[in-house]
């Protein structure tokens, strides 16, 4: 019973996550297609049309393209944020045992595609985009398994979510500490104060989502105009937030037995208008649901689905669109450096130290799950759509074709991975027999 419990809003969380994949990847193709086709000249003039507010002495006006990246990715980096906190204090990486093995795999899957980046650039220019291979995208990795159907155990699908986190907080501090420049030291300091005062209330059990919303526009300003990437305040946000619920299960199932009953028990006038007793009884059973859900989890529920449906295609659409009709304007050894690291790296980094980690017995390979199907996982690890892009967009800012370069790279790695790791795990697993 326990087990089903737990094993439900994880369900859950794949599927959103395999549809979103699904979104993405049209949203993808419908970026390319129109990016290369006679009406390529309103794709551009559509993320490039400047919108915001304009006066002496302020100024936020920005193309489309930045109100995505900068604006609605910092409701993704929040959701991240939710996500990598829930899975520290009570998920997959709540203690040593459950996470040495997912940590060891995301270490390879972080360090090794970045040092064959390393290793195989030659040119100074393109030397800023060394982060760009070093996360998996969760959606589009999750799309793949799932048609691979009942094939997958759910023990696979834990672990690669799992690394998947801990790739994501890697890319998280790498554009905090490596992709932030000219920094205003005097704006960073009021936001870490204002950040100190939710984390002071959260500490002292005071929370509302309405102080949340006016600190984090505040906070996001702040990054902005500090010179720290805001996606990062939407990250730091997300800590602020309580997970500890206000009513426990046990004392929420017993009150709402009470409501139920007064509710039952109230006159019925048989008109379609309740009585005073009963709005009363269903404000209290309102107020009761409110409080037997942690904030946390409350807020990841509703951002989920707008993040998944909305977000993540969104920012597909505004990014993926390269012209490959200007070839020649493309690095091509860029292209192959960041395709190479994607594929490779993955694959080899996230074996490589999830072999060692058994082999030196800092860890256990997940019980359900055989190591044939890891190397199937690792090789599928190296889609990493979403953040590599958006870490592509801070490495080359200053220059376009670069941009193109490494999303041309990241599209391709991603489709060989893709393409590898499900014929990987199509052998390394096998069809459950029909009970």
């Amino acid at each position: 019973m326990i087990d089903k419990i737990l094993k439900s809003p994880f369900q859950k969380f794949v599927k959103i996550e395999s549809l979103s994949g699904v979104l993405l990847f049209g949203a993808t193709l419908l970026a390319l297609i129109w990016a290369n086709s006679p009406f390529s000249g309103s794709y551009e003039s559509l993320w490039l049309y400047k919108i915001g507010f304009n006066s002496e002495g302020f100024q936020l006006y920005k193309p489309l393209i930045l109100w995505v990246n900068d604006g609605l990715m910092a409701i993704f980096f929040f959701l991240i944020g939710l996500e990598i906190k829930r899975e520290l204090l009570i998920g997959e990486l709540n203690s040593v045992r459950k996470a040495s093995f997912p940590f060891f795999a995301a270490m390879g899957g972080i360090l090794v595609p970045v040092g064959l980046f390393l290793l195989f650039n030659k040119n100074m220019q393109t030397q800023a985009g060394w982060g760009i291979p070093m996360a998996t995208d969760i959606a589009f990795t999750l799309a793949i398994l799932k048609l691979l159907g009942k094939r997958i155990p759910l023990s696979l699908k834990v672990f690669l979510t799992a690394f998947a986190i801990v790739d994501d907080l890697g890319a998280v501090v790498v554009i905090a500490l490596f992709y932030s420049s000219g920094i205003n030291w005097t704006l960073l300091i009021i936001a870490f104060v204002l950040l100190s005062v939710l984390f002071l209330l959260s500490y002292l059990k005071i929370y509302s989502k309405y102080l949340l919303f006016g600190f984090g526009v505040i906070i996001w300003l702040l990054f902005l105009k500090a010179g720290i990437h805001p996606t990062i305040a939407g990250v730091l946000l997300a800590f602020a937030v309580p997970i500890r619920q206000r009513v426990d299960i046990k004392t929420f199932t017993h009150q709402l037995e009470v409501i139920v009953k007064d509710i039952k028990s109230a006159t019925d006038n048989n008109i379609p208008i309740l009585t005073k007793e009963q709005i009363t009884e269903i404000d209290n059973l309102e107020d009761l649901s409110c409080k037997v859900q942690s904030p946390l989890q409350h807020l990841e529920h509703r951002l989920h689905n707008w993040v998944a449906y909305f977000i993540m295609p969104v920012f597909a659409l505004a990014n993926a669109g390269v012209a490959f009709t200007a070839a020649t304007h493309i690095d091509m050894e860029l292209v192959r450096n960041i395709s190479l690291s994607l594929f490779l790296g993955k694959g080899i980094g996230i074996t490589l130290f999830a072999l060692l980690s058994i082999k030196l017995k800092m860890a256990e390979l997940p019980e359900g799950i055989n190591f044939k199907q890891i190397i199937g996982i690792a090789a599928l690890a190296g889609v990493g759509f979403t953040m590599s892009i958006f870490i592509a967009n801070l490495a080359f800012t200053e220059n376009a074709m670069l941009v193109d370069s490494a999303k041309i790279g990241i599209i391709s790695g991603s489709l060989i991975s893709a393409i590898i790791g499900f014929l990987l795990l199509l052998a390394f697993t096998k069809k459950p027999k029909a009970s």
